[in-house]
């Protein structure tokens, strides 16, 4: 007899005992087949209850790395250290990663999701729902299949595709990894297939969260970006693990994917940055992991001085190298001498995003100034967990600088948002020597950053820029805009710049107060990290290729 594993099952069983009077003489810990796919159950009810169950499959996001609350993932790399030490998220930055010891262990979690995913597709039709339902459940579904897919893709190169199986345990489960172009291309079928068939824009209120069209178009054109990349397209020694030769047309088909999702005209910017993250339901969002209202973001992340210990834990502290990233209000890095940065009084006449992401001295919240010179209240030494660099998460936060104390807010992870849209046409255009229309498309995404237009309308970019400085600059803009978004981590692989970019110092700011109101500003090295080349993909699991003799390791592992 099959069973199916119940996540949640309290809550579930509730409504399996609300639901269908024939529940009730089941053991409560499992529910048979014919039960979750009941052909009397005309509402569906259990095997939506399935449907739902498959989106806690995909990346949860925010704290997600390690336990109680966990880091970033972005502490990895040269954008934030963990405020605690001793943190697993450190282990990428110190390259103590294997193949028994990944602090993201995805392999288990994305195959588990793929099965469901594989099961709840075998089985829906038997359920009496209307047909149209029936196929937008089924679509979800094997969206979800095709992330999943996609977020192995990005972190070991050619997986194992199983297609629609639903293995047993006397299945022989040997199978080789395809390769990363079967993967690439699987993924994509997946993508084009399911764009007529998911809901269409927009998306009523009482469907908001659910897969839509946007996000299998979104889908698409992020894989094949990365495909077109320099650790992919070329970059690989095998073709297991990317393309072993380079092909420019890969841009241009990556260029195709994203127009077509910018032709829908449904997506678009936010007026406000922080309105992105802070309004639940927004046009910028095309995708995001639902999740309850909470206080549990604000209270992992921010300032540890404000309330008690268990509400202000300051668990992430940026670097000064992301804030150094942060250009001034008028486009120009602050390395420019033009550009108008005092190095004394830092923090004024930056960019919009830097105020909205980075919590710094000085800085208003909960009816008083932020503190992290040395002995202030969210910087006061001794043993207590603090900031190690001067700073701390401002970034997915409501406005609480005049409030009291925190109240609970939407914290949605988002996968996917319109401003990455325009970042990834502003990067396959210049590649394709379109200088002038990734500049266009750059501009927008600084425009809504309140950076001003200057006297050539350009928004701090100069005229004449290069090639190779615009890739700079677009590679920037992608840092300030999606920090702490889960991207840092894997654009710096895949353009193949993480033996330089993660082989550094990691360096914060050293703040001593005067007098009252007048502070130095000192840059210190805190601490560093590391890269080797085998970490451009992360190992296939030890257990995995220990009972699988036909998966062969990435290189260097």
């Amino acid at each position: 007899m099959k069973i199916v594993s119940i996540l949640g099952t309290g809550l579930l069983l509730a409504v399996f005992l609300q639901s269908c009077s024939r529940v009730e003489t089941e053991p409560r810990d499992w529910i048979r087949d014919e039960l979750v796919w009941d052909d009397q159950d005309r509402l569906a009810t259990v095997a939506q209850f399935n449907l739902n169950d498959l989106y806690n499959y995909l990346p949860s996001g925010f704290n997600r790395i390690g336990s109680g609350p966990g880091d970033f993932l972005d502490a990895a790399t040269d954008d934030a250290i963990p405020s605690r030490n001793n943190r697993v998220v450190r282990f990428y930055a110190n390259g103590f990663i294997n193949p028994i010891n990944n602090p993201d262990p995805y392999w288990a979690n994305s195959y588990a999701g793929i099965r469901r995913a594989n099961i709840f597709l075998a089985n829906i039709d038997k359920v009496p729902a209307t047909a149209q339902s029936i196929l937008t459940w089924k679509s979800e579904a094997r969206f979800i299949r095709a992330m999943l897919y996609a977020e192995l893709l990005k972190r070991y190169g050619g997986i194992p595709l199983v297609g629609d199986r639903i293995f047993t345990i006397s299945d022989d489960l040997s199978l080789p990894r395809n390769t990363y172009r079967e993967c690439l291309e699987y993924i994509v079928s997946e993508c084009d297939a399911l764009k007529s068939t998911l809901r269409q824009e927009p998306i009523s209120d009482t469907e908001w969260g659910r897969i839509p069209r946007g996000a299998a178009l979104a889908l698409k054109a992020r894989v094949l970006l990365y495909a077109a990349s320099p650790l992919f397209n070329g970059g690989a020694s095998s073709e297991l693990t990317g393309f072993t030769t380079t092909d420019v047309s890969r841009w241009q088909r990556a260029l195709d994917a994203n127009q077509e999702l910018i032709d829908l005209k449904y997506y678009a910017l936010q007026t406000s940055f922080n309105n992105i993250f802070t309004v639940k339901k927004n046009a910028e969002v095309i995708l995001a992991k639902q999740s309850g209202n909470s206080t549990s973001l604000e209270s992992w992340n921010a300032p540890i001085g404000y309330g008690t210990p268990a509400a202000s834990q300051g668990v992430t502290s940026p670097t000064q190298n992301l804030v150094d990233a942060f250009p001034m209000d008028n486009g120009l890095a602050i390395t420019d001498p033009t550009s108008g940065y005092d190095p004394t009084n830092p923090y004024i006449n930056r960019d919009s995003r830097f105020d909205l992401t980075v919590f710094y001295n000085g800085k208003r919240w909960l009816q008083r100034a932020v503190e992290t010179f040395d002995g202030g209240r969210d910087r006061p030494g001794g043993n207590l967990v603090q900031t190690q660099t001067g700073y701390y998460l401002r970034k997915f936060m409501a406005d609480f600088a005049n409030n009291t104390s925190y109240t609970n807010q939407s914290h949605n992870f988002i996968y996917f948002r319109y401003a990455e849209t325009l970042l990834n046409q502003a990067e396959i255009l210049n590649e394709l020597g379109r200088t002038q229309e990734a500049v266009d498309a750059l501009m927008l995404i600084r425009k809504r950053a309140a950076i001003k237009p200057g006297t050539n309308s350009r928004y701090g970019i100069k005229a004449g820029i290069s090639k190779d400085e615009l890739r700079a600059l677009i590679q920037n803009e992608r840092r300030i805009e999606l920090a702490f978004e889960e991207h840092r981590f894997w654009d710096v692989r895949r353009w193949k710049l993480a033996e330089t970019l993660f082989n550094q110092p990691l360096r914060g700011m050293r703040i001593t107060q005067v007098s009252s109101g007048r502070f130095s500003y000192t840059p210190t090295q805190v601490t560093t990290i590391s890269f080797q080349p085998r970490l451009y993909l992360m190992p296939l699991p030890y257990e995995e290729i220990t009972k699988n003799l036909n998966l062969l390791q990435n290189p260097g592992w």
